[in-house]
């Protein structure tokens, strides 16, 4: 197998099909709920979180079997159904129009893998191992939640705001870098970190 190229892709108004909506297909619409792709979904049999999504119009919803028309105009396509010969069927369908399919649970059925993800706002750290082991994907996604807890959210918001003032500053382009790298040491944090503590601290109440 060739190496994956690993990338982050923006979904925002693009349309994504999901076929497959009960306990494997119901995680895989939550998690793309965010990105602000317009979510089409199809389903023989829909979870009920799933019909209250429809229902709040985040998104389209039609539960009955799949038809190729489905994949019309779709940048990419997740299939989540309890049936193999579908499943292919609809990998199929899609390698054919050149869209990009993930079947769950199905390595060589997939075009892209749903990685383990560790986030802290923007912060996100993407774990994979190809399809050859989720569970070691997800206990290092453990792990780095430990490494990088909570308070990275807030520091790197504070970071991007403060990089959009340095970089729209008269300073020159080597001061600008060498004050950018400083900002986004490991000290810096650890003194973000401290400063917020006794904050919080002086706060709270007696």
């Amino acid at each position: 197998m060739k190496t994956l190229f690993s990338m982050f892709v923006k979904l925002d108004g693009r349309k994504v099909l999901v076929v497959g909506a009960g306990r494997v297909g119901e995680p895989k619409i939550r998690g793309l709920l965010p990105t602000g792709a317009t979510l089409h979904v199809v389903a023989r049999e829909a979870s009920e979180t799933v019909r209250e999504w429809a229902r709040d119009g985040k998104i389209t919803l039609e539960e009955r079997s799949f038809i190729p028309s489905d994949l019309d105009k779709v940048f990419l396509a997740v299939v989540a159904t309890s049936s193999r010969d579908v499943n292919q069927l609809i990998y199929a369908e899609a390698q054919s129009r050149r869209i990009l399919c993930n079947v769950v649970d199905v390595p060589e059925q997939c075009d892209f893998y749903y990685p383990a993800v560790v986030q802290r706002g923007d912060l996100q750290i993407a774990i994979s191992t190809s399809g050859q082991s989720p569970f070691l994907a997800q206990k290092l996604r453990q792990r780095l939640e430990k490494q990088f807890g909570p308070g990275y959210e807030q520091w790197v918001a504070e970071l991007g705001e403060t990089r959009r003032k340095v970089l729209g500053s008269n300073l020159d382009p080597a001061h600008k870098r060498a004050l950018l790298q400083s900002l986004a040491s490991a000290e810096a944090f650890e003194a973000t970190i401290a400063a917020e503590s006794k904050t919080n601290k002086r706060s709270d109440p007696v």
